[in-house]
């Protein structure tokens, strides 16, 4: 055991003394800022997780666009060549549009979906209906769960729909119709839960006055979050698309792609941001904590002067001197970092008893109702671990070289008086 190592182990052992105290309190800050930085970024990232989960099964993984123009051509020929691809699970022609519905005096402007019945059970997996059935034969509408009650209506009821054509066109009258709630869905999530309605594909063509075609050709594959496979499937997609139609339609309307990250990009990059700030923000609490590392060690040094005046008169080097010091400030921080790391572990195996715990006593910190949750989501990333630990680390080595630096440079003979 080289000399600074056991000099630094003698000044740990505690004494009852002031600095003794100080230090079970840095360690303690340590412990806690490490801590505290894991559990919000695992929990940050769980919700990213649940968001990715859901978008995934709601929304397309990339949506064919006509590059000019509202509506793509040839859409039964593009859908089937699209669909012989490897790795596409899942394509659908659709009519999607925003309109207007009202029943009873409350008026919603949903976004109405207009695809087959067999498409949308295989592409929108929401489960079975939470009232109801899916069937889009004839005159019919199916609500999402939240659309359905701020409407006030529920299954059986009439309500009435208001084409966008309405206000676009000039010389043609969109009359408003009634449809028929067959059915109620629930994806688990408020804004597509509040905010989509379905439709059959005839009838929302007949709504916005069109014969054929469709606004959009969406594609389920099997890998949205490989970024390697999924861009090179992209690519493949929208060549497929553009080589499967005849010549002549293909040089008016050929198509682009338009996947589920850039149609989703600010909540993905809100989510980023928030994540990000919110780390940055608690590791302000470690390096308070390594503030009073810094502190413990003045203490030390003020403490052990006679002794730093005594070991210089012996011959110790500046050197030797300061690694006592640097090894004592980074034993403190190795032992909040461990500590740290063992609380974030008890603290997210334990989740969601502290959470229902807390709710019991009064302080609901995740409501379902406002989260759409039934547990509080979270997922440990290594590299969250890594660049907390590197952190604490190269501050804490900052924090202890100033009290070190002081140490060594006492003059033993004032040391000594």
């Amino acid at each position: 055991m080289s000399f600074s190592v056991f000099l630094a182990s003698k000044y740990l052992k505690p004494k009852r003394s002031v600095a003794s105290v100080i230090t079970c309190v840095s360690i303690l800050g340590v412990m806690l800022g490490v801590a505290a930085v894991i559990i919000v970024r695992s929990v940050m990232t769980g919700f990213g997780d649940e968001w990715e989960k859901k978008i995934l099964s709601f929304k397309p993984h990339i949506s064919i666009l006509p590059v000019r123009g509202n509506v793509v051509a040839n859409e039964d020929n593009i859908a089937a060549a699209v669909r012989a691809l490897p790795g596409v699970t899942c394509v659908t022609p659709e009519v999607d549009t925003r309109v207007l519905l009202s029943y009873r005096n409350r008026v919603l402007a949903p976004v109405l979906l207009g695809v087959d019945a067999g498409d949308f059970t295989a592409a929108y997996k929401i489960g079975a209906p939470r009232a109801g059935t899916f069937d889009l034969e004839g005159d019919s509408i199916v609500l999402g769960v939240h659309a359905a009650r701020q409407l006030g209506c529920w299954v059986g009821d009439e309500v009435t729909v208001y084409s966008p054509k309405t206000l676009a066109a000039q010389d043609e009258v969109f009359l408003p119709i009634k449809w028929k709630v067959v059915g109620i869905f629930s994806c688990g999530q408020y804004d597509y839960d509040s905010g989509y309605a379905v439709a059959s594909l005839s009838n929302v063509r007949d709504l916005m006055g069109l014969e054929k075609g469709v606004f959009a050709i969406h594609v389920k594959t099997d890998c949205p979050t490989d970024p390697a496979k999924f861009h090179a499937l992209v690519e493949t997609v929208v060549e497929t698309a553009n080589s499967s139609a005849p010549p002549l339609l293909q040089s008016h309307t050929p198509v682009r792609a338009l996947t589920w990250r850039e149609a989703d990009r600010e909540l993905f990059a809100a989510l980023a941001v928030e994540k990000n700030m919110t780390a940055v923000l608690l590791l302000l609490i470690s390096l308070v904590a390594l503030f009073c590392v810094m502190n413990t060690l003045l203490v030390l040094t003020v403490q052990k002067t006679p002794e730093i005046g005594l070991l210089k008169a012996l011959g110790f080097s500046r050197r030797e001197i300061m690694g006592v010091f640097m090894t004592h400030g980074l034993v403190q921080c190795t032992a909040g970092i461990v500590l740290g790391l063992l609380a974030s572990w008890a603290v997210l195996s334990n989740l969601q008893r502290i959470v229902e715990w807390l709710g019991s006593i009064g302080v609901p910190v995740f409501p379902e109702s406002v989260y759409g949750l039934a547990e509080i989501p979270h997922r440990v990333i290594f590299s969250d671990i890594v660049w907390t630990v590197a952190f604490v680390y190269a501050f804490g080595l900052l924090a202890s070289f100033i009290p070190a630096l002081i140490a060594s440079t006492k003059d033993p003979v004032k040391a000594l008086e």
